[in-house]
């Protein structure tokens, strides 16, 4: 079996062989942590397990160091949770929620492609599930445990040092923000609006169209060359607020060609735990 890689529609998951893959709700709501889990309980597509982006595809415990409102996981932690749910080499991964892949499904399909993991974000995920007119199930997932990984973060892929996105030295940073906080206009997250100095803006919500999938990838392709310009793919390092939706430009890079794009985990929020740190609102 080819594995999709990036996107993957739903009549393609519904013809997977349920034994072949492995289909994560990451439904989360920032405003109430636990939604997510109470809506997959209420209904998801079937064979599916849960991720939380607060408690499984991020480490909370860690941000008083100044990597942002989502540290990543400790290897271990992650290595255990894709034990839990039974992942084996070969399966295909495919990740959902109900923001085209922004909430939290794009950070899990980068976390493991940074442990080498290939797999694909649902296009235009659950409610593009329903619209199909595809089976759900409800209530808690089955248990299906697997032999125990030690997989290890690629860090070649993720930027953290701050002092290397500050002298420039990481890459062109490409902020995903909507283009209000960008600018400091508005700032309902974090200790203060705007961005790093020589950060260019891409809202993560123009990779999709009015239906809530992904445009098509020669538009996308287009689109962030237009921003872009004459930088190379692999001297782009992605950010948002918290490292989360940053995940959905870098998915969307890939699928429209544009491959070998980073990330700064820390993203916004880390930038700002220090108030040294300059800002910028222009």
């Amino acid at each position: 079996m080819t594995l999709k890689t990036t996107l993957i529609d739903a009549a393609e998951l519904a013809a997977l062989p349920p034994e072949s893959v492995l289909i994560v709700d990451c439904r989360f709501a920032l405003a109430d942590p636990a939604q997510g889990e109470r809506d997959y309980r209420d209904g998801h597509v079937p064979g599916a397990v849960y991720a939380s982006l607060d408690r499984d595809l991020s480490d909370l415990s860690r941000q008083a160091e100044g990597l942002g409102r989502h540290p990543l996981p400790p290897e271990s932690a992650f290595n255990a949770l894709l034990s839990r749910w039974g992942w084996r080499s070969g399966m295909q991964v495919v990740a959902y929620d109900t923001a085209g892949g922004a909430l939290a499904a794009a950070r899990l399909w980068w976390l493991l492609r940074l442990v080498g993991i290939q797999a694909a974000v649902l296009d235009g995920g659950y409610v593009a599930w329903l619209a199909a007119d595809l089976p759900i199930e409800t209530g808690a997932a089955t248990s299906r445990a697997g032999s125990k990984l030690s997989l290890h973060y690629d860090e070649s892929q993720v930027v953290l040092d701050h002092a290397a996105v500050a002298d420039g030295a990481s890459g062109q940073l490409l902020d995903a923000r909507a283009t209000p906080r960008y600018r400091g206009d508005v700032e309902p997250l974090d200790r203060v609006g705007g961005h790093v100095p020589g950060a260019l803006n891409r809202p993560f919500a123009d990779n999709l169209g009015s239906d809530g999938r992904f445009k098509p990838a020669a538009q996308l392709r287009d689109e962030f060359m237009a921003v872009l310009g004459a930088t190379e793919p692999s001297r782009v390092v992605h950010m948002c607020g918290s490292g989360v939706t940053a995940c959905h430009n870098l998915l969307a890079m890939e699928y429209a060609g544009l491959h070998g794009s980073r990330l700064y985990a820390p993203s916004w929020s880390g930038w700002v735990s220090d108030p040294a740190r300059p800002v910028a609102t222009d």
